[in-house]
């Protein structure tokens, strides 16, 4: 008799036993980490860098992770906040993993770290089932990206505390319907709240590093409906990843 072994649970699983971990040592350090989710070329490197110059100004300590498949670009681009940012190259991997992200946090991570962004690999498949033990998991859209991207892919946005839209400089110009956008979003993931930005022009910058540093001092957040599904915090039972890559070559660098 054939034994089945559901290899995806028990990825998922193990995942999840080092995300529990990196979650309370992160906690007991007084380190919050946000998960920031996307489709490359969203734009979320750009807002991330306007975040980031913005804490500096503010004093607050603050730290970046920017995962890629290759090159250091997004690293070299938010270092010119001045604060620490380390590229993880996951040579091929389409996610990050908790594991692998509390392996490149230690020595590394400043002791007075107060939040720690994470710019996941642009990916809204894979990463959305990986719990990185974070405090808070946010979703970016660009307008460009149309309005039905929530409905497209449900586990990453129906996961999310919170959504943001990104380019909405160019939105008139797209033709970005911002009222069906929010419908299909609410269809996924009732109530969570949807923040407007452009990184260019200024709009909404700020609101992501006001609604970490709130979640870093305990306020509630948003519950996602899938999440109340499923023993696991962050994965859907609906969700059919498969991906059982070795990651054991990933490479990391670090910019002053």
């Amino acid at each position: 008799m054939c034994r089945v072994v559901d290899l995806q649970q028990a990825v998922l699983a193990k995942n999840d036993a080092s995300a529990h971990t990196l979650r309370a040592e992160m906690t007991a350090r007084g380190t919050a980490v946000v998960n920031i989710l996307s489709s490359p070329g969203s734009g979320k490197t750009a807002l991330l860098e306007r975040e980031l110059l913005l804490a500096r100004e503010r004093s607050v300590p603050v730290a970046a992770l920017t995962a890629d498949l290759a090159t250091e670009n997004d690293a070299a681009r938010l270092a010119r906040s001045r604060v620490p940012v380390k590229q993880v190259l996951t040579d091929g991997l389409c996610h990050l993993e908790a594991a692998m992200l509390g392996g490149h946090l230690d020595g590394w991570l400043p002791d007075d770290t107060r939040l720690l962004f994470v710019e996941n690999v642009g990916n809204l498949v894979c990463p959305a089932s990986y719990d990185l033990g974070e405090t808070l998991r946010v979703v970016l859209a660009s307008v460009t990206e149309g309005e039905d991207k929530p409905l497209k892919y449900p586990t990453a946005f129906g996961l999310a505390h919170l959504v943001v839209v990104t380019k909405t400089d160019i939105a008139e110009a797209v033709e970005f319907d911002e009222a069906a956008f929010r419908s299909h979003v609410e269809q996924v993931n009732p109530g969570v709240e949807v923040v407007l930005t452009s990184a260019r022009r200024g709009q909404g910058v700020g609101t992501l590093l006001d609604r970490a540093l709130a979640a870093a001092d305990g306020a509630p957040l948003h519950e996602p409906v899938m999440a109340r599904r499923t023993d696991a915090p962050h994965h859907s039972p609906t969700h059919t990843h498969t991906h059982t890559h070795s990651h054991a070559g990933a490479t990391a660098h670090t910019h002053p």
